[in-house]
């Protein structure tokens, strides 16, 4: 059963990596940056952009040095969960979780390996709120991390102890 759940997160991770780079190129063979095109009025558009940070610009301005600093920190915590994983550490909903956010966290990678920086292009507003453009990697390392909280947490309410990761 251990040799079946390794190959599902395996694939989940994969599959997460390619719909992300596969939605980016797609964007960035039919975008010029910065071109925006609305799908759903006042609320939804596509967009190209870039951001060499990390969640919200952060670093961004910083000089080059936080590429190497998010690629790092990426691999270290996808070892972390990967590892994990391995140990059976999670249950479903944890390892369904980590595999996401290692997914996610490649897909990532791979931009600031290929270009410099991350390409963002999903933009969400209502009239002068503006959440800042991100893309599947980021939706599916959220997704990912809400997972593990909710383990967690039902895991503390059944038992009263917290998770050993």
């Amino acid at each position: 059963m251990q040799s079946k759940k390794l190959w599902l997160c395996a694939a989940i991770m994969v599959v997460a990596a390619l719909l992300d780079q596969f939605s980016k190129s797609q964007i960035l063979s039919h975008f010029t940056y910065g071109e925006r095109i609305n799908i759903i009025p006042h609320f939804f558009d596509l967009i190209l952009v870039y951001n060499p940070g990390a969640a919200f610009s952060f670093l961004a301005n910083a000089g080059g040095w936080q590429k190497f600093f998010f690629m790092a920190l990426a691999l270290v915590i996808s070892i972390y969960l990967i590892r994990a994983i391995w140990r059976n550490e999670f249950d479903r909903l944890g390892n369904l979780g980590a595999s996401l956010i290692v997914g996610g966290a490649a897909g990532n990678v791979i931009d600031r390996l290929m270009h410099g920086h991350v390409v963002d292009f999903l933009l969400f507003y209502h009239q002068h709120w503006f959440f800042p453009a991100f893309n599947l990697a980021d939706s599916f390392i959220c997704v990912g991390a809400a997972c593990l909280l909710l383990e967690g947490w039902w895991r503390h309410r059944k038992t009263g102890k917290v998770s050993r990761t």
